[in-house]
C-alpha cells in the first residue's frame, strides 16, 4: 500500500488579495513585476527510487504572471475537477520550465507573492508530459497529470525551493489548491540564481 501525502496548499483567496494590493501600488515596484522577464537557473535534485538520488539542471524563464482573472477562472475550473484545471491551463503559457536535459515545457501558471525575510515566492504549475507507457497500461501516475514547484528567492536573488515532477490538484473549501505528490519526497531546487527582468529596490 502507498502512502502519498498532501504536501502543499495554495490559497487562492490570498493570492487575489495580493493581486489586489500589488494593481494598485504605485510607488514601488509591485509584486506583480518582480523578477518578471528574468531567468531563474540552479540545480533539481531528486531522493529516493531505484536510481537512489540523483541531480540535473533546473531553468525557468518568466515571462508575465497570471492575472488575477486568470486565477479566478482557473479557481472556478478546478471545482469541477482536475480534469478541467487541466484543460484550461493547457493553453496558457507565462513562460517556460526545463528540467535535467530534457526539452523544455510551457510553465503554464506563474504566481508570485510575498514570503518571510523579505523573499519572494514564486509558485509555478505545468501540465507534465505523461508518457505513452503510462497511458497505455494505464499506470496511477497518469492520474498526476501536473507538475508543480515553489522558488523562494531572496533580495540578493538567490534561493532555494521544492519541484514536485508529478502532482494532483484539487480544490478544498472553494479557494485552497491541495497539492498532492505522487512520490514519497519532493525535490528539492538548490543554488537557485535570478538573471535579468526586474528586481527588488
Amino acid at each position: 500500500m502507498r502512502i502519498q501525502r498532501i504536501l502543499m496548499q495554495l490559497s487562492v483567496a490570498a493570492l487575489l488579495a495580493v493581486a489586489l494590493a500589488t494593481f494598485s501600488a504605485s510607488s514601488t515596484l509591485a509584486q506583480a513585476d518582480i523578477y518578471e522577464g528574468a531567468t531563474v537557473t540552479g540545480t533539481v535534485v531528486s531522493f529516493g527510487g531505484r536510481l537512489g538520488s540523483r541531480s540535473g539542471n533546473f531553468r525557468l524563464i518568466i515571462r508575465n504572471y497570471t492575472s488575477r482573472a486568470e486565477v479566478e477562472r482557473l479557481n472556478d475550473a478546478l471545482g469541477s475537477g482536475q480534469d478541467s484545471l487541466l484543460n484550461a491551463v493547457s493553453g496558457m503559457s507565462a513562460g517556460q520550465i526545463q528540467i535535467g536535459n530534457g526539452v523544455g515545457v510551457p510553465a503554464n501558471v506563474i504566481f508570485a507573492e510575498p514570503a518571510e525575510n523579505g523573499e519572494t515566492k514564486i509558485t509555478v504549475i505545468y501540465q507534465r508530459y505523461v508518457g505513452f507507457s503510462e497511458l497505455r497500461y494505464g499506470t496511477r501516475s497518469a492520474d498526476y497529470k501536473f507538475g508543480y514547484a515553489e522558488l523562494f528567492i531572496r533580495r540578493n536573488g538567490n534561493g532555494a525551493g521544492t519541484l514536485i515532477g508529478a502532482a494532483k490538484i484539487r480544490l478544498r473549501n472553494g479557494n485552497t489548491w491541495e497539492v498532492e505528490d505522487f512520490g514519497i519526497y519532493p525535490s528539492r531546487l538548490m543554488g537557485l540564481r535570478v538573471r535579468g527582468g526586474r528586481v527588488p529596490r
